[in-house]
């Protein structure tokens, strides 16, 4: 009998590509997700890439009845916890509404899990945990602290996880502490679909391409940067789903806690993935220079190699690959999944 997984957040753009991954390696899935910046349109596309049917339940995992009742009517071996409000620039803007659902949902999770039984958790955690890091590149074994609300709830939900595993009640828990997730799925049929203003670079680069917006702004040009704009690690959300994948399998020492970096271990400017994806697509993106944002920092990339000897894990598709595919999905999708048929 196949392993059932619970993704939290799964309609979403890292959860659904997951799915795919998840499916395709034979588990059941059973997905919830309160659709807050997501659309179940993802999942019946999940459903057409691999012809299986993923089961949707559609609530907040704050509603603890919901969950209860759904954890309790079916055999959840193992969780992957997707489910989070995840802008850095509204954290810092509205700081309540960042703490009370980030950790609400997670508590709510974790107590849910326990009542049941169920022991097993990968949590998808952020590179933000290790706030303006002093050397590159990042380390597992660097301090945590963090520079916006977001980053403070991962490292939060980190520290609660960590105290977890050290009761007596077995828990194994790995976190995925992953850099900047690009790209889509190569089929164009699912990508990165953001509700309102994209926050990410990319998907803002992909609707200044297609017409949907008329330039690209580029936060601060005065970074300490050979081009003085931001450099951070940009990873294929196909790499990212087969590390979660590679996570899963690797939940096999019971009272353990570990935590990965997930990245490709190197670092690409905003103008560097501009002109990465100018090339991939042969559209001119046309920006303009504004102030810093609070919260950024300067660089951020990966030291990777502990996921490699531990996991097995490595990233295996290139920045340009990730301009590609993120093209094709919003070439075939100039307004996400709005344009479904």
């Amino acid at each position: 009998m196949p392993e059932r997984i619970l993704v939290t957040g799964g309609a979403g753009y890292i959860g659904s590509h997951t799915i795919i991954g998840l499916q395709e390696a034979g588990y059941d899935v059973v997905v919830v997700d309160n659709l807050s910046n997501s659309n179940p349109e993802s999942l019946k596309r999940v459903e057409q890439i691999t012809g299986k049917q993923v089961e949707f339940h559609g609530f907040d995992l704050q509603d603890r009845q919901q969950l209860d009742a759904l954890v309790q009517a079916n055999r959840i071996d193992a969780v992957i916890h997707f489910a989070g409000l995840k802008a850095v620039g509204e954290s810092t803007a509205k700081p309540l509404l960042y703490y009370g659902n980030n950790l609400g949902s997670t508590l709510s999770l974790l107590e849910t899990m326990r009542k049941h039984d169920v022991n097993k958790l990968v949590f998808s955690s952020s590179a933000t945990v290790y706030g303006d890091p002093r050397t590159l590149p990042i380390t597992e074994d660097m301090p945590r602290s963090a520079t916006n609300p977001y980053g403070h709830t991962k490292l939060m939900i980190e520290q609660m996880l960590e105290d977890m595993s050290k009761t007596s009640d077995g828990w194994n828990i790995t976190s995925l502490r992953y850099f900047n997730p690009i790209g889509a799925h190569p089929s164009g049929s699912i990508g990165e679909d953001p509700n309102g203003i994209p926050n990410n670079l990319l998907p803002y680069v992909c609707q200044v391409a297609t017409g949907r917006r008329d330039k690209l702004t580029v936060f601060g040009d005065d970074y300490a940067t050979p081009d003085g704009t931001g450099v951070r690690d940009y990873i294929h959300v196909m790499d990212l789903a087969a590390a979660h994948l590679a996570a899963l399998q690797h939940l096999d020492h019971p009272g353990t806690y570990k935590a990965y970096n997930i990245g490709t271990g190197a670092g690409t400017s905003v103008l560097e993935l501009v002109k990465a994806f100018e090339e991939a697509s042969g559209v001119t993106i046309p920006y303009q220079i504004a102030d810093r944002r609070p919260g950024d920092i300067d660089s951020c990339y990966a030291d990777v190699s502990l996921a490699a000897r531990e996991l097995d894990w490595k990233a295996e598709r290139s920045v340009t690959d990730g301009c590609a595919d993120s093209w094709r999905w919003q070439s075939q999708n100039p307004h996400g999944y709005a344009d479904r048929t």
